[in-house]
């Protein structure tokens, strides 16, 4: 059974929020489970339970979130619970037949829980309903500091909880795991859009939940680097291996309420070298996207319970995509702890290409999952929300008639004589029977050299498209050596769609046999006109044309590491025929040190390396801690960023924006 909690809702566009653009969900819940206000939340259970007999006022239908988080009608004796809406009379909240508040004067309880923050005004108005000698407490009980919050006047306005969680571990190089580290990177994107002196509250947990360190860190200026490296955490506070949660809560901030970051997972020698997306600030019902092991690897997911409560025995498990039977994880996670699961002991007959169907019951942000080979490299990725929202769209095989290409899912086809390329369709909607896709492959220079119909995929199939086959099969070439592939709908055999296209696409470098995934959905790109908030826009309403992408370098790594970024420019409707894109060189700091010009060809793309655009002396320039800013006002491009570490290894994953 799915965490009574609402983590986000796919119709609340008062916020900005839209498919994919990583914003979004509810205030509430981040406000009940923050590590220091569920301390709080804890005690005040515990007051109440001590107290006697409790009444309980939900005015705005609070209690369910707050029971599954806290255990309130377990640990308390519940007189009565009132509402203040007429039509919620009689509902059942709490195992209770819900009363109107008017008939508070009756009750006999000695204590009323007031389930609201912000409720000075709300307890103010109850007074002369209040029996003789009636103790009141309140949500405000849990609040945090005012010095943490932006909007000390609105509790959950949800620039108060900019918060979010990442995987972070470090095993020191006698561990089994030798020298393997972890480094988030961002920047101080809030003082950018006018913050004066945002910080950072960190707290992290250890695989079992405990607190292993708490720290404040204080932000730099506007722009300038952040860097938080689980080396330095190790040093600072005297740790040894640990592989938990780093809770982050961004406070003061503005502009953002979410906590976008690049996560490195790194070891010696390149063995051991990944790159991956933030983690989604909220909790979902599914996961999707997650591939199976292929021959000689093991699949490891890595479980955060992102909330104050355990997750039960039996609450999440995993499915193939597509197959009827669900395998239940039978053990109790700790509040805030991680469980490393090895997908055999539930799965032991999955195999690339499977495709893997987390079922998370709200219990956990999205997850990482790890992949190790007997040779000893090792990758981690990202599964991706699945969304149990959508039903088919019986407009989308017409769109073509006003747009074009309609929705894209664009994935890179890396240079060919280092990188093999294949791609894999991932269904990543529970309402998502079939997929009828066709794939395109796109030279860097624009041009469509060859076409496939993949078909009319149903839930269950899995079928990758490995270049280098097709290639062969069709006797072509890439001119430029490189390029990237659209996969869109493709009606010519009918079917069904929703517009929540998805795809995976799995690299490996020739040289080392190292391997990266990454995974992304599709969008409408490049055209003046709307259609479901689409195209989409990051800082604006729709549509989005316009481009700025954050770029870390990977110069702070040493000597031996490079940065490597994948540039698409998808049009659904012709666009302008060249991009006007800038890349911007930033120091440490956040100052601009140089620029360079690109013109990308409408429906092409851009493979490059830092060491390749910007000389040793502007490298020099910018320093360790040197960023690029992609920026571009004439369209709407699709970046995927990376690390390579000569023929070592390499990271590859999608872009993200401020």
């Amino acid at each position: 059974m799915a965490l009574r909690i609402e983590t986000f809702s796919n119709s609340d566009l008062r916020r900005g929020w839209r498919p994919g653009n990583n914003a979004g969900g509810h205030a509430l819940f981040k406000a009940l489970g923050h590590p220091l206000a569920a301390r709080k939340g804890a005690a005040l259970v515990d007051a109440c339970a001590a107290a006697g007999p409790v009444a309980i006022y939900d005015p705005r239908d609070t209690a369910a979130a707050f029971d599954a988080l806290f255990q309130l009608s377990t640990r308390c004796e519940i007189a009565e619970v009132f509402v203040q809406r007429v039509e919620d009379r009689g509902l059942k909240r709490l195992g209770q037949s819900a009363k109107l508040i008017s008939e508070l004067k009756s009750s006999r309880a000695a204590t009323l829980l007031v389930l609201a923050f912000d409720s000075a005004r709300l307890i103010d108005q109850l007074r002369s309903l209040l029996p003789e000698g009636m103790r009141v407490f309140s949500l405000d009980g849990m609040r945090l500091d005012a010095d943490m919050l932006t909007n000390a006047d609105d509790y959950v306005d949800p620039l108060n909880f900019a918060t979010n969680f990442a995987l972070l571990r470090d095993v020191a190089p006698s561990g089994a795991c030798a020298g393997l580290h972890t480094r988030l990177t961002t920047a101080n994107y809030w003082s950018m859009h006018g913050a004066p002196d945002p910080e950072l509250w960190l707290c992290l947990f250890d695989a079992q939940g405990e607190v292993l360190a708490e720290w404040r860190q204080p932000l730099p200026e506007a722009g300038a680097l952040i860097t938080i490296d689980s080396q330095q955490i190790r040093e600072r506070f005297g740790l040894g291996d640990f592989c938990g949660s780093l809770f982050i809560h961004a406070l003061r901030v503005a502009g953002h309420d979410i906590v976008k970051y690049a996560l490195d997972i790194y070891g010696d020698g390149g063995r051991a070298l990944s790159c991956s997306h933030d983690a989604n600030a909220w909790p979902a019902d599914y996961f999707a996207g997650m591939p199976a092991p292929g021959p000689d690897e093991r699949l490891i997911l890595h479980i955060q319970n992102s909330h104050p409560t355990p997750i039960p025995s039996g609450a999440v498990g995993l499915g193939i995509m597509g197959g009827q039977q669900v395998s239940l994880l039978e053990r109790e996670i700790a509040p805030f702890a991680t469980y490393s699961l090895d997908i055999a002991d539930l799965l032991p007959d999955a195999a690339w290409p499977d495709q893997i169907e987390i079922h998370a019951g709200r219990y956990f942000v999205r997850p990482r999952y790890e992949l190790v080979g007997d040779n000893g490299r090792r990758r981690i990725a990202h599964a991706n929300v699945e969304r149990t929202d959508l039903v088919p769209n019986p407009d989308i095989p017409d769109l073509s008639e006003v747009m074009g290409k309609g929705y894209i899912m664009p994935l890179p086809v890396l240079p060919i004589g280092e990188f093999s390329s294949t791609i894999l369709p991932t269904p990543m909607a529970t309402g998502q029977m079939e997929l009828p896709v066709r794939a395109d492959l796109y030279d860097m220079s624009g041009e469509c050299i060859v076409r496939r119909f993949m078909g009319r995929l149903q839930r269950r199939d899995s079928v990758p498209l490995a270049l280098d086959s097709w290639l062969s099969e069709a006797g072509a070439a890439l001119p430029s050596g490189a390029g990237h592939v659209e996969l869109v709908y493709d009606f010519r055999e009918g079917g069904e769609a929703d517009g929540w296209l998805h795809a995976l696409g799995q690299y490996t470098q020739r040289a080392s046999g190292h391997m990266a995934e990454t995974i992304f959905g599709a969008h409408i790109y490049n055209t003046p006109i709307i259609y479901k908030d689409e195209p989409q826009s990051y800082t604006g309403s729709p549509p989005g044309l316009t481009t700025r992408l954050f770029l870390r370098l990977g110069q702070n790594y040493g000597s031996g590491m490079d940065g490597l970024c994948h540039l698409i420019y998808p049009a659904s409707m012709p666009w302008h025929p060249l991009s006007d894109t800038w890349l911007i060189l930033h120091d440490g700091d956040g100052k601009p040190v140089c620029e360079q010009h690109l013109q990308i060809p409408c429906g092409g793309s851009r493979f490059w390396r830092f060491s390749e655009i910007f000389a040793p002396s502007e490298r020099a320039a910018a320093g360790p801690d040197a960023y690029v800013i992609v920026r571009d006002t004439s369209c709407r491009l699709f970046g995927f960023h990376g690390l390579q570490q000569g023929d070592a290894g390499f990271c590859l994953d999608h872009m993200f924006g401020f």
